[in-house]
């Protein structure tokens, strides 16, 4: 049965400010190969504007058709000031909710709000969420190698220029491997019916003897991070963070799939490698249970794949209590804008944990001025209104989005029968 209720379309403080959004606009650019959505958000005072990150570069433009068809006809004319009021209403207003797609559309608007906001204010939105805890945001940075003694010496190299946390990645020896360049396979090996097959047995071995060689190479003070991305059984997951804990990884990250969230309970019984997970939530009730339960020690949140800085903030707030630490999701497909938003939470909360780092180019650093910078392992907050970042259309317009190709597709690995592999 489909119900309609008319109600007004502002609330009834609505009238209490006299700036309103005026227009709402999305543009697709992809300056390194990868295409990122931003989210611009005007409004009736001159020169006031914000921008948010609604980037999901694997449906990109069905994002951007969220935006345009369905939120912006409902932020015309409403006061950028209600961002509380706007994000509920938003999220429920298509009757179903979450998902990254709309979720992302959300966080684009989320996050220009708060942008919005802090240049009305004349402050950083950090100092909106309460002001910083911290001089600068510890990073970490990515090494990987075709073995173990390549991804060292990544290491030993990051670490001469400041780095003290480090996810390392290696290759399996013919296969497909996440994080590491190919390797090749070696002679006399097991005959396979797929090209390049993913090996859990041979990955777990190889990762073992990556951290073994590891702390020998480069010592006790570097804190070592390795991401799973879940392409292992559940009972495979279990036995690595048993191998690894002589190693003591500073977290071992998406050891399991969001399906199999259970398995989390049988690992902390097994092992005491430290946990970071939900790379792939989408709505942080997701995160409830395992927090609540203090199955993971770290949320490894795509901030906006739940909405954005004001979902996010919350959930930071929740994990707080229950002893488990922020480490938000940076890689090359989130926006400057929205590496922007992680450096406002970063620097405002208790909890944090560390954050992922990743250096975008010239072309990048072009289009968005104000970049974070990036220095000594850390990430530099400055003293900018708004998430203190900027966007140049004219020069976005000339990196157009990739419309169709592999950025467009996630390309899950398969193993030795031709079975596929999550993720």
């Amino acid at each position: 049965m489909t119900q309609t209720i008319d109600q007004p379309a502002e609330p009834p403080w609505a009238q209490s400010s006299a700036v309103r959004i005026t227009n709402v606009r999305i543009v697709l650019t992809a300056p390194a190969g990868t295409t990122l959505v931003v989210v611009r958000v005007d409004t009736s005072e001159p020169g006031l504007y914000g921008l948010g990150c609604a980037t999901f570069t694997q449906r990109a433009a069905a994002v951007a058709a969220v935006v345009d068809n369905y939120l912006a006809p409902q932020l015309i004319g409403r006061d950028p000031a209600d961002i509380t009021d706007i994000a509920a209403t938003l999220h429920v207003s298509g009757y179903w909710r979450s998902g990254p797609v709309l979720n992302n559309a959300l966080s684009g608007v989320d996050m220009a709000l708060w942008d919005i906001k802090g240049k009305q204010a004349g402050l950083p939105v950090w100092q909106l969420l309460g002001g910083r805890c911290r001089t600068a945001v510890p990073l970490y940075a990515h090494a990987a190698g075709r073995d173990a003694e390549e991804v060292a010496d990544e290491v030993r190299e990051l670490m001469s220029h400041g780095y003290r946390y480090v996810r390392c990645q290696v290759a399996v020896p013919g296969a497909g491997t996440y994080g590491a360049p190919a390797a090749r396979a070696p002679a006399g090996g097991r005959p396979s019916l797929t090209p390049n097959a993913w090996d859990p047995a041979a990955y777990r071995r190889t990762v073992r003897g990556l951290f073994e060689h590891l702390r020998q190479e480069v010592g006790e003070d570097v804190e070592l991070i390795h991401d799973v991305h879940e392409r292992v059984h559940p009972t495979d997951a279990v036995r690595i963070a048993k191998d690894l804990e002589p190693y003591e990884l500073f977290y071992l990250e998406d050891p399991v799939a969001p399906e199999d969230l259970e398995w989390l309970r049988i690992l902390r019984s097994r092992s005491v490698t430290p946990v970071a997970i939900g790379e792939l939530f989408t709505n942080p009730a997701e995160y409830r249970p395992v927090v609540q339960e203090r199955l993971c020690d770290f949320i490894r949140v795509h901030i906006s794949a739940i909405g954005g800085i004001t979902p996010a903030w919350r959930l930071a707030g929740t994990c707080e209590l229950f002893g488990v630490r922020t480490a938000w999701h940076g890689p090359g497909d989130v926006s400057p804008v929205g590496h922007a938003a992680n450096l406002a939470l970063d620097l405002a909360t208790p909890n944090f944990g560390i954050q992922e780092q990743h250096l975008f180019g010239p072309a990048a650093q072009e289009i968005f001025p104000g970049c974070p910078e990036i220095r000594d392992g850390y990430l530099w907050p400055s003293a900018a209104p708004g998430l203190g970042i900027d966007f140049d259309e004219r020069l976005a317009l000339k990196h157009p989005p990739l419309h169709t190709g592999p950025s467009q597709v996630w390309r899950p690995p398969r193993r030795a029968d031709g079975a596929l592999q999550r993720p």
